[in-house]
């Protein structure tokens, strides 16, 4: 006999004692049942055991026993729902363009939207202080991602580029991208803005800019942080580690930045711009790029 999930077993089968026909759902629940007579045994078997009820008298022999209809008993045995806080991730799909403001004296308020930014400039252009401060001054949860960072989460076989650039640095850096624009379609699928830092190179379109949109989507709204380059080299000659590049190396960087003049990308000189100043100039570049994105 099949019992519902989470009901108690008939009681066993002992030695001068055995169902009749089958035990009423009643029956399954131990206990003194009110009102239940407790009566001699009947003919076709004896009396349950002491603490069982008898059973009311039941249809014909080779009559199938009715079955209880389902009600609140049944349902309240389903799995309690999940209490636990977890958010399940929709899946992320690429960030579309922006659409424009509907009139134009209502513009776009960057400040309380949901977008992805990618901030492009050389090492030393105060991207990473920037986008961090940004990102801690907006009135909706936003989220910094560095590709830096990422990168650097690989750490037997690092591949260092001061090295020398080789294929594995190569790969390790488009595997840094990917990761980063899965996470920004993450964050930006639930509600969350990012923006990302990298120094993306005008004159390799295909890993940078190009692979940018391929892994965000073409809602990605870029922007060149680029000072002079005494500022540059002030900057870097302040950092340690393996992010502190040779004068030469970051002359050279610079040179290939200022591709990005005459490029159709807004650029910010921050030269003589604090860490405040440059994250508001910024809203206002990215206020003008929500109406009229750029074409990239």
């Amino acid at each position: 006999m099949q019992h519902a999930v989470g009901s108690p077993l008939p009681p066993p089968h002992q030695q001068g004692h055995g169902p009749a026909g089958g035990w009423s759902p009643a029956a399954h629940h131990p206990g003194p049942h009110p009102g239940a007579p407790q009566g001699p045994p009947r003919a076709p078997a004896p009396p349950p055991p002491p603490g069982y009820p008898v059973p009311p008298p039941g249809p014909a022999p080779h009559a199938p026993a009715p079955q209880p209809a389902p009600g609140p008993r049944h349902a309240s045995a389903a799995p309690p729902p999940d209490t636990t806080g977890h958010v399940p991730l929709p899946p992320g799909a690429p960030v579309a363009v922006p659409a424009p403001p509907q009139t134009a004296a209502a513009p776009a308020d960057p400040s309380a939207t949901a977008i992805a930014v990618l901030l492009i400039g050389p090492a030393g252009a105060g991207k990473t202080s920037v986008a961090k401060y940004w990102a801690d001054h907006r009135r909706v949860p936003t989220a910094h991602i560095s590709l830096d960072d990422v990168r650097e989460w690989v750490r037997s076989g690092f591949a260092d580029p001061q090295t020398g650039w080789n294929d594995n640095s190569e790969a390790q850096y488009r595997l840094a991208r990917r990761t980063c624009g899965f996470a920004a379609r993450n964050f930006l699928a639930n509600g969350i803005s990012c923006i990302l830092d990298d120094a993306v190179f005008p004159d390799r379109p295909v890993v940078g800019l190009g692979g940018w949109k391929r892994h965000v989507g073409p809602g990605l709204l870029p922007v060149v942080l680029l000072p002079g380059l005494d500022i540059v080299l002030e900057r870097n000659a302040e950092r340690s580690g393996n992010r502190r590049l040779s004068d030469e190396e970051v002359a050279r960087i610079h040179g290939r930045m200022a591709g990005w003049y005459g490029s159709g990308l807004p650029i910010i000189d921050n030269s003589q711009l604090g860490i405040p100043e440059t994250a508001k100039l910024l809203d206002e570049v990215l206020a003008r790029s929500l109406a009229s994105p750029p074409a990239w």
